[in-house]
């Protein structure tokens, strides 16, 4: 049995959200395909995702130098405990799905949040004399995008700074096996737009089905 953490990063819901909607039927086609597979849906607007912030800095300071953890204040403890609950959710699964909206030419805040919470050394990944090595290994990711205009092509394509982070930060700790679906061209498609879902939802479920 493989462990989906099933990632989203939008403050709405499926009727109102483009990624959320795709999502979803990703999701509903990936478990009537894979019935024996455990689903974890974590939704980082309702999680309790710490900021890298001096508390933190300076809980791991005592913690690297020997210090015990009862030392640390109870902000502290509560920080540094949800950075390792998230990490170890994080470590345990097999596959990852992001579903997030297109804000400003990324994604929203806290994404890069969560993505703080998992990139830890000794944990996903390890310094060599050869360079950094990931340890995450053997797991795949796939990544829902909404925006509102056409970015995966095209003379703004450069301005594709999401999924582009995304992949790098998950092939920096070993998931190399990622790959990423647009819902793009919303805000201009006009009468288009319900089809361009359309289109993007038998995209996913086909994806789901082989994931």
């Amino acid at each position: 049995m493989s462990t989906l953490l099933y990632i989203t990063a939008h403050p709405g819901n499926p009727e109102a959200s483009y990624s959320l909607s795709v999502g979803e039927q990703f999701v509903q086609a990936y478990q009537e395909s894979n019935p024996g597979d455990k689903v974890v849906h974590v939704d980082l607007y309702e999680r309790d995702i710490p900021q890298i912030d001096a508390d933190v800095f300076s809980a791991w300071g005592t913690l690297q130098t020997g210090g015990a953890f009862d030392q640390l204040t109870a902000v502290q403890q509560q920080k540094i405990t949800q950075l390792n609950n998230l990490l170890e959710e994080f470590v345990a699964a097999d596959k990852y799905v992001f579903v997030t909206p297109m804000w400003n030419f990324s994604y929203p805040p806290v994404v890069k949040a969560y993505i703080d919470s998992f990139c830890v050394r000794a944990k996903t990944f390890k310094y060599t004399e050869n360079g950094p090595v990931g340890l995450l290994e053997n797991k795949k990711a796939f990544h829902i995008q909404a925006t509102g205009g056409v970015y995966s092509e095209g003379p703004v394509a450069d301005r594709e700074n999401a999924s582009r982070h995304l992949k790098t930060v998950l092939n920096f700790v070993g998931i190399t096996d990622f790959d990423n679906l647009f819902v793009e061209g919303i805000s201009t498609a006009g009468e288009r737009a319900p089809q361009i879902k359309a289109d993007a939802i038998e995209k996913a479920r086909n994806v789901a089905q082989n994931f």
